[in-house]
């Protein structure tokens, strides 16, 4: 599991818009807050999504750009943008390798039945591509506020 104080992973993934978006593209500009989800358009992820979007201009004006991730491709990323007229950018991570990377793709229990899946997690990353916030399992209501108080106080 990432820990604070390490590096951040590095990736260069498709967005919903099929432009690749890189870590990289940040580094010495802006935070990043990193966040895993399951799924496109599901309860959960779209409450989480849905408020992270009503706080995107405390995030801008605090120097951060929001990132979700997920394995859904990117035209489902596009379609669920499009639905609920989210402001994150939302990246495509089919193969897996940002989710293990990242230490967010765990055995899960569900109704008596384990299977493997993003455990829903957020990460802060600084400016200087170091993370400096990890949370793993985290709950969606109100999980955009906490993530925009924490960068608040940098």
């Amino acid at each position: 599991m990432i820990q604070p104080g390490n590096p951040a992973p590095q990736f260069s993934l498709p967005n919903q818009a099929q432009q690749t978006l890189s870590l990289a593209d940040f580094n010495g500009e802006k935070n990043v807050v990193l966040y895993f989800y399951p799924k496109d358009d599901t309860s959960g992820c779209t409450l989480e999504a849905n408020q992270f979007t009503a706080l995107i201009d405390q995030f801008t004006a605090a120097n951060t750009v929001v990132i979700g991730v997920s394995k859904d491709s990117c035209e489902s990323h596009q379609a669920f943008i499009n639905k609920y007229g989210l402001k994150v950018e939302l990246i495509s991570d089919t193969n897996g390798e940002l989710c293990e990377a990242y230490g967010v793709w765990q055995e899960k229990e569900k109704n008596g039945t384990r299977k493997m899946g993003i455990v829903r997690s957020t990460f802060i990353i600084d400016r200087q591509g170091n993370v400096i916030d990890a949370e793993y399992g985290v709950k969606a209501d109100g999980h955009a506020l906490a993530v925009l108080e924490k960068i608040s106080a940098l």
